[in-house]
C-alpha cells in the first residue's frame, strides 16, 4: 500500500485543544473551555523556556552601539544571551568579529572605572523584565561597532484557536500531553498524576533530541617531566 508522501502533518492550537481535552477524559463544550485551555498553552510554554534551551527560540539581534553608551536595552521577550561576538568595522570598510565575555552582575559591579572607553570585551546581561546588556569598556570612537548576540526569545502567543504553535513538530507530543495534563488540574484531577508523568516523558524525549550536533574534536596534550 502507498503512503501519502507528505511529511506536513502539525496540530494548530484547535487541534491541540481537542486533543488535550480527549486526553484528560474531558469534553470541550463551550468558547470558555477553549479561552482557559488557549490560557494554560501559553503558561506551559513560558514553564519550557525555564527548562531550558529551546534551540528554535534562539535568533540573533544587532545592537549598533555608540561612542560612550555602555548600557543597551534588549526587548522584554529576549529572556537570555546564549552568545555574543564584537563586529568591529574601521575606516575602510573593513570588519572583524571578535569574541566578549560574560561576566557576572558582581564581577561588573566591582569594575572600578566604567566609563573608561575602548573595544568592549565583556558584557553583563542584566535579566530584568526589560533584559539591559551592560559592555566595558564603553565603546570609543577609533571605529564602528555592532554587538551581535544569539539571544534566547519567548515562545510566540497563543491568542486565537485557528493559529498554527510556534514548535517544531518533534515537541507536538508533548504540547498535547502537556496541555492535557494543565486541564486535567482544573477538570480531571483524578487523571492529573497519570497525565504529568506522560508529559514529562514527552518533553524529556524532545529535549533530548533538541540539540546541536556538532562535532566534539578532542586534542591531547603531551609534557614532559
Amino acid at each position: 500500500m502507498a503512503t501519502s508522501g507528505a511529511k506536513t502533518f502539525k496540530l494548530s492550537i484547535a487541534d491541540t485543544i481537542e486533543e488535550a481535552y480527549e486526553l484528560a477524559g474531558i469534553e470541550l463544550r463551550t468558547g470558555y473551555d477553549a479561552e482557559t485551555a488557549r490560557r494554560s498553552l501559553n503558561i506551559m510554554f513560558a514553564d519550557w523556556s525555564n527548562r531550558g534551551v529551546n534551540l528554535w527560540t534562539i535568533e540573533q539581534v544587532t545592537k549598533n552601539l555608540s561612542t560612550g553608551t555602555s548600557s543597551y536595552a534588549f526587548d522584554a521577550y529576549d529572556i537570555d544571551i546564549v552568545s555574543a561576538i564584537i563586529k568591529v568595522t574601521d575606516s575602510t570598510g573593513n570588519s572583524t568579529d571578535l569574541s566578549v565575555e560574560r561576566i557576572g552582575r558582581t564581577e561588573y559591579l566591582n569594575i572600578p572605572d566604567k566609563t573608561i572607553k575602548g573595544r568592549p570585551v565583556q558584557i553583563f546581561f542584566d535579566r530584568q523584565v526589560i533584559p539591559v546588556a551592560y559592555l566595558w569598556p564603553a565603546p570609543d570612537d577609533t571605529a564602528t561597532y555592532s554587538l551581535i548576540a544569539n539571544t534566547i526569545q519567548r515562545i510566540d502567543d497563543v491568542s486565537a484557536s485557528n493559529q498554527d504553535p510556534e514548535i517544531p513538530s518533534r515537541f507536538i507530543p508533548c504540547m498535547a500531553s502537556g496541555l492535557s495534563y494543565y486541564l486535567a488540574l482544573k477538570k480531571n484531577p483524578e487523571k492529573a498524576v497519570m497525565l504529568k508523568q506522560q508529559y514529562e516523558q514527552d518533553f524529556k524525549l524532545a529535549a533530548d533530541e533538541d540539540r546541536n550536533r556538532a562535532s566534539l574534536h578532542l586534542t591531547p596534550t603531551r609534557s614532559s617531566y
